[in-house]
């Protein structure tokens, strides 16, 4: 077992919990960091079952890397942030599960993302990676934009950029669509053409088709013309989202997730002149929201014995 720092008693698990995989780093109260795992997917819009699977394997990989035994779960406060958890019912679920850890506090993947973007309460951020949404929080107001889910919302995400690209290239394949360069390197990835993509893609999930969206932005930068409209109108979307955002008068705003940093060049430029570097990653600001938490919980409490 590892030797913790001198003088720690409390550990916290931060998690941020996303379409393609769960991320859950073990820190201390000033956020060292002692361990880290990564699980699978964590959206339990998905898959409730599958969510708490990947939380319990990234929380016991972080265990692992930290060199402490598996029943130190039951010690950890988890702030934990899950794409999906903005859906009333499935926050509902998440909330009643039997977890493993001492505490869990939920709340969305962009609440902790914007808090560890900007290290403090108010900021805005967009995430853009499988999937795609937009958050604000200004004066104690909240601002979700987006975060409908794959296929019927995510525009401008990895995930949505890859239905584009594949409804393009059977498009063209049937020659009711312009040729585009993505049918030689979506055709080589996939090992198949016209209808035998359709084989290949049957049963696909969200982070499939986000697999894609390399190719798209590839192609578009290489000239394509097919690429370069799905890479704009993706762009577009997230310029609107920013917008918005900036409009509530957040400070600082930020943008993360995997595409995010292909995208904005593509971005309406004074909105991308407005965007912010991320200071801290979302497992520091699942744990900020779980000090948070605990800070409020011991205000209550003093209050209540003042009275009594």
């Amino acid at each position: 077992m590892a030797k913790l720092p001198s003088g720690v008693q409390t550990l916290f698990i931060g998690i941020d919990g996303g379409g393609t995989k769960c991320r859950a780093s073990i820190m201390t109260e000033d956020l060292q960091v002692l361990g880290t795992g990564v699980g699978g997917p964590a959206n339990p819009f998905q898959g409730v079952q599958q969510a708490k699977d990947s939380i319990r394997t990234a929380a016991e990989l972080a265990l692992i890397d930290a060199g402490l035994p598996p029943s130190a779960i039951s010690g950890l406060i988890a702030g934990a942030g899950l794409a999906g958890v903005n859906v009333p019912s499935l926050y509902d679920v998440m909330s009643a599960w039997d977890h493993p850890f001492k505490e869990m506090h939920l709340t969305t993947d962009l609440h902790i993302a914007c808090l560890g973007a900007h290290n403090r309460d108010e900021g805005a951020v967009m995430i853009c990676g499988t999937g795609s949404c937009g958050y604000s929080f200004v004066n104690n107001e909240s601002l979700f934009i987006g975060g409908h889910g794959f296929p019927i919302g995510d525009k401008g995400s990895g995930a949505w950029m890859g239905l584009e690209a594949i409804q393009a290239v059977l498009l063209a394949s049937d020659d009711l669509g312009p040729r585009t360069s993505l049918s030689q390197s979506i055709g080589e990835f996939l090992q198949a053409e016209g209808m035998m993509i359709v084989d290949r893609m049957f049963g696909a999930r969200q982070g499939d088709y986000a697999k894609f969206a390399i190719f798209v932005v590839d192609a578009a930068d290489a000239g394509d013309a097919v690429a370069i409209n799905i890479v704009k109108e993706g762009a577009a979307y997230m310029s609107g989202v920013a917008r918005k955002l900036w409009a509530t008068t957040p400070g600082r705003m930020s943008i993360i997730g995997g595409l995010a940093p292909r995208l904005i060049p593509w971005m309406d430029k004074d909105m991308a002149d407005n965007l912010s570097p991320v200071l801290y990653q979302p497992e520091f600001g699942a744990v900020y929201f779980a000090k948070q938490a605990l800070r409020t919980a011991k205000n209550n409490n003093d209050q209540l014995s003042a009275t009594l």
